[in-house]
């Protein structure tokens, strides 16, 4: 297990941007690498899951009573070190948002214009209070196209189906219905959607570094990203 916990830091108002598609390990390395290198994690993915949610409580409504809904709705978040938590009218909702219904319509939802502008307007909001190391799809094409550095994750989509299939697992393991081929089936499907949507599809940013998970340990990814951050600490 890696023993860097803070053996670096980085000046204040810095953005770092981790994108990529579903599963590629995106979160789980933004959380690692925010403890390691003090900075502050903020997960895209559960704005998103978290208006999703929303969505669905509201049984579905068409794009005009949702964009209502949405305006007049209480959506906050905060982090403490690499855990981020999200809110939804009060509530912590950081557990619920990660259920299998959710993932399901996402990507559905998050194609949405409207529902962009509202989450890019809260992300640009959170970052500037600190130092922030973030994930999601469009970051460092569109909602922080100056970012200090950026990522781009990628691996096999069998690979990402597997790493999702799991993670579902562990979020819901009472639902024995969820199976690798439905999730697998939906990770393409996002894929699809994600890449072909209207307003800021998923694409690596010309100035990117790609990050390709596929055969290597979590440990090996850590270290490969949290040297680029070290060099960035140091360039004059």
């Amino acid at each position: 297990m890696l023993r860097w916990k803070n053996i670096f830091l980085l000046s204040c108002n810095m953005i770092i941007v981790i994108d990529g598609p579903a599963g590629s390990g995106k979160s789980s390395t933004a959380k690692a690498l925010a403890s390691i290198c003090n900075l502050v994690f903020l997960d895209s993915g559960a704005l998103y899951r978290t208006v999703t949610l929303l969505w669905l409580q509201e049984n579905k409504p068409d794009d005009k009573q949702f964009y209502e809904a949405l305006s007049s709705a209480q959506i906050h978040s905060s982090s403490d070190d690499s855990l981020f938590r999200v809110y939804l009218h009060g509530k912590d909702v950081s557990k619920d948002i990660r259920k299998s219904s959710v993932a399901e319509c996402v990507s559905e939802v998050a194609k949405k214009p409207f529902v962009r502008s509202y989450v890019n307007q809260i992300m640009r909001r959170i970052v500037q209070t600190g130092s922030f190391i973030a994930d999601g799809r469009d970051l460092g094409t569109a909602v922080f196209p100056d970012a200090d550095l950026k990522f781009y994750m990628d691996a096999s989509v069998e690979e990402r189906a597997r790493r999702r299939f799991q993670e579902l697992k562990k979020a819901e393991p009472e639902n024995k219905t969820i199976t690798y081929e439905d999730v697998l089936n939906n990770v393409r499907h996002r894929d699809k959607v994600d890449s072909q949507r209207e307003m800021d599809p998923l694409a690596k940013a010309d100035d990117a570094i790609l990050i390709d998970t596929t055969g290597l340990t979590f440990e090996e990814q850590l270290k490969m990203m949290s040297d680029y951050i070290k060099k960035l600490k140091h360039k004059p």
